[in-house]
């Protein structure tokens, strides 16, 4: 699989919800790069991370392009963001079901047929603007 085919996997798996083949896309040791936030690093991490968003949004992505470095060690995605703020997330305004639509944009790093590393990137005060 290419680099390609698999940040286009990572984004199917998420767009259908299906967390068991969205996390064996990762490396155990995968490093995640929170918009404006902290660095985590592990599947088991990135697992509970994800559960939390699950239960906050709920979010389809779309418009997605990907592009990757000659190597296939690289890549890169941007798309579109529709998404539904379910219910509080800390620090950020309450949630009532505001709708939300948002570009954004994300870079991975490939080892071994896995993403090793994504860094997610998207304007949080345009968000706060479209949710608060």
């Amino acid at each position: 699989m290419t680099a390609t085919e698999l940040v286009q996997a990572y984004y199917t798996a998420f767009n259908t919800g299906d967390m068991p083949a969205f996390l064996d896309l990762l490396t155990d040791d995968v490093v995640h790069h929170i918009n404006q936030g902290e660095r985590q690093i592990g599947k088991a991490t990135f697992a509970a991370f994800m559960d939390k968003m699950n239960r906050c949004y709920r979010e389809r992505l779309t418009d997605i392009v990907v592009m990757q470095n000659a190597e296939g060690t690289r890549a890169a995605a941007e798309f579109v963001v529709h998404g539904e703020y379910l219910a509080d997330d800390e620090g950020l305004p309450p949630a009532n079901g505001q709708t939300y639509v948002l570009p954004a944009g994300a870079f991975f790093e490939i080892k071994n047929g896995k993403v090793a590393r994504i860094s997610n990137y998207y304007n949080l005060n345009d968000w706060v603007a479209q949710v608060g």
